[in-house]
């Protein structure tokens, strides 16, 4: 197999780093991580890749991507055309891109951000709004995977991949799963998939 071409920015500890971790690794694609903490992302030579100073970035033989979600679509139809991560059929497609949006808003400002505030906020952090949306989202999540397997259609997609990382570790922001037995057993469903990585647990 030859060099890789695709390095990865991003942190391990990061949900928005290890979505795109996971489809590499599912799609068997070899890459170079390179950490990527706060400090460094303030550089301008960073701040070159994504003026944003986010990650991850994701540069593939000298294209570069930003924003994890975007990435994942570029993944998919770059290196699975045609496969279930993207489905072409209308229906299926939107549902795909109707979790995609929710891992980018209930998600990220629910369990993400509440994971963030108990492990590395600072004092006065007011974890409250972030609780507030993460306890709206779950019971909506359960609910929905009731007699479901997957988010968006009846097999894995980039839906799954999008949103496992901080549902995952919502435990680690206070949000425990006991409650709700459809989502730990959708998790261990995309815990099944061949290729599959775990994101390491955060140490408070």
């Amino acid at each position: 197999m030859s060099e890789s071409t695709i390095t990865l920015h991003g942190t391990r500890l990061s949900g928005h780093s290890h979505r795109v971790e996971l489809m590499l690794s599912i799609l068997g694609l070899p890459y170079r991580f390179i950490d990527t903490p706060a400090e460094v992302r303030r550089s301008a030579g960073f701040r070159m890749l994504n003026p944003l100073g986010q990650i991850p970035v994701l540069d593939d033989g000298g294209l570069v991507l930003c924003d994890s979600n975007a990435i994942l679509v570029y993944l998919a139809r770059r290196y699975a055309p045609g496969s279930h991560w993207l489905p072409d059929d209308p229906v299926p497609a939107a549902q795909v891109q109707r979790w995609l949006s929710i891992a980018a808003g209930e998600i990220r400002f629910g369990p993400a951000a509440a994971r963030v505030i108990r492990r590395w906020g600072a004092p006065g952090d007011d974890v409250g709004p972030a609780m507030h949306t993460a306890y709206r989202l779950m019971p909506f999540m359960e609910q929905h995977l009731s007699g479901r397997r997957y988010l968006a259609a009846d097999h894995p997609t980039l839906a799954d991949l999008a949103c496992y990382s901080y549902i995952a570790h919502a435990p680690e922001g206070g949000i425990a799963l006991t409650p709700y037995p459809n989502i730990r057993a959708w998790l261990a469903q995309v815990e099944a998939l061949p290729g599959f990585v775990a994101m390491p647990v955060s140490v408070s």
